[in-house]
């Protein structure tokens, strides 16, 4: 039993659209040519691979792509834009679910590990990614850096974006390390509406101890798919760790 919110099928209807910042070649354009870079000539497996946002445009240049996806309605979508046999996907939750073969590169964006709410299910993706990994090969995420350091005395919440037609903020519980992403929307005809999605944050320096029970190794930290420094000021983070070329090839 996964911690996980499972997305369901309107959540799976509305995704692109509601992420269709993330889709534009600026952001989407560097995260895969990073991945690519890493995977060589494959093949690559993307832990909560969604409606392929990242794995589609992967596998366009040529590198064999596998994806693990919770939701079934989300995978469902993923198989609109592309065939099984171009980009199989298993549905299962990315902590304990396992697909054939071994890979030079497992990825997991768009801050997704966060969606696993306990620090056990986190250890054990960091675990299930290095049992797909060939010797040598990287593990990488894309997550945020909580914002939790901007909270003045007694405030719960943190905006992460005011527009006219959305307003979402994160709420965080700094005991348990859980929080909340809240998003409140307004169409083109007056209607609202109020969607959540429940994370459990973790630090850059725990993401490595998590790394080092899986026995991966640092390989290097940046702030962005642009490869830019990370710094004490940064909001993110792409972070890579590599499976020792001496580790034994074992499920």
């Amino acid at each position: 039993m996964t911690s996980s919110d499972l997305w369901d099928e309107d959540d799976a209807t509305h995704y692109d659209d509601r992420s269709a910042d993330m889709f534009d070649p600026k952001v989407l354009d560097p995260t895969v040519d990073f991945l690519a870079r890493l995977a060589g000539s494959g093949p690559a497996l993307e832990f909560a691979v969604g409606t392929g946002r990242v794995a589609v445009p992967l596998a366009a240049r040529g590198i064999p792509v596998t994806g693990i996806e919770l939701s079934q309605p989300m995978a469902d979508r993923l198989r609109r834009k592309v065939a099984e046999a171009d980009l199989p996907v298993v549905v299962g939750d990315m902590a304990t679910t396992t697909v054939a073969g071994r890979f030079s590169l497992v990825y997991l964006v768009y801050n997704s590990i966060g969606n696993l709410r306990t620090q056990d299910e986190q250890v054990e993706c960091f675990r299930n990614a290095a049992r797909h990994l060939a010797p040598g090969g990287r593990f990488v995420i894309e997550l945020w850096v909580p914002g939790i350091r901007r909270f003045p005395p007694g405030q719960t919440a943190v905006p992460f974006d005011v527009t006219d037609e959305h307003v979402g903020f994160d709420t965080y519980d700094m005991v348990t390390q859980q929080g909340t992403s809240h998003h409140y929307r307004r169409y083109a005809d007056g209607s609202t509406s109020y969607g959540y999605s429940n994370f459990r944050y973790i630090w850059p320096a725990e993401c490595d101890l998590m790394a080092r029970l899986a026995g991966l190794e640092f390989e290097q930290r940046v702030a962005g798919w642009d490869g830019a420094p990370f710094t004490s000021d940064s909001g993110s983070h792409v972070s890579v760790w590599r499976k020792p070329t001496d580790a034994g090839d074992q499920a």
